[in-house]
């Protein structure tokens, strides 16, 4: 049975790609993880900086499985290195997977938490105006008047992330903070402020 169903897998979602061909954009909508079967991935993610290189992976490892497990958009830009082929699996054949393979599933939980403990390792290196600052100039940069609140920001948390250079575990703990200091409130789930003066007050805050 796993044997018939691995070959049925293999024929049906198998895909290849040229060197540099684009497999996904970050943000992207995605319900489908690959694993590599040749070549190598290069995953990246937009920073203040710049694109930076988060990882580059090679046969038997797997990437976008964020977006089949929880349903998020993706988190990287997933570029090809030399020619390389994938193997591309739907939430339902994955499922299917982890059932008769447990081994499989017992390695995406280990991804999984490697990337929780890294992403919990780069929040305690960071000090909290390294997250507000970049967090604010994009909602100031969004905000909006608002005649019965101030401003303001027709944003998502997905979108804020971007625009600040951070992940979502990132702006989502810098909102938490801005709600905490009553910088902003949320009002049938939009952020608003008083006005732009009290928003940016983080900004002029001493480093």
């Amino acid at each position: 049975m796993v044997e018939s169903t691995q070959i049925q897998v293999r024929n049906t979602y198998e895909r290849e790609f040229e060197d540099g061909a684009l497999i996904f954009e970050e943000g992207d909508a995605g319900d489908v993880l690959f694993v590599i079967q040749a070549g190598e991935i290069e995953l990246s993610r937009q920073r203040l900086g710049g694109r930076r290189t988060v990882a580059r992976l090679g046969p038997g490892e797997f990437f976008g499985e964020m977006s089949v497990v929880i349903g998020e958009g993706r988190t990287t830009r997933a570029r090809a290195i030399g020619s390389t082929r994938l193997l591309e699996l739907d939430g339902e054949t994955l499922e299917a997977m982890c059932i008769e393979r447990p081994e499989v599933a017992i390695r995406i939980i280990r991804r999984l938490t490697s990337r929780l403990i890294e992403s919990e390792r780069r929040l305690a290196a960071l000090g909290i105006d390294d997250l507000l600052r970049p967090v604010v100039r994009a909602l100031v940069r969004d905000a909006v008047p608002d005649p019965e609140h101030g401003i303001r920001i027709p944003t998502s948390l997905r979108r804020l992330a971007a625009d600040a250079g951070l992940s979502l575990l990132e702006a989502h703990r810098a909102i938490h903070q801005l709600l905490d200091q009553k910088r902003v409130r949320l009002v049938e789930d939009v952020l608003v402020a008083r006005d732009l003066d009290s928003l940016s007050a983080c900004l002029e805050a001493p480093a």
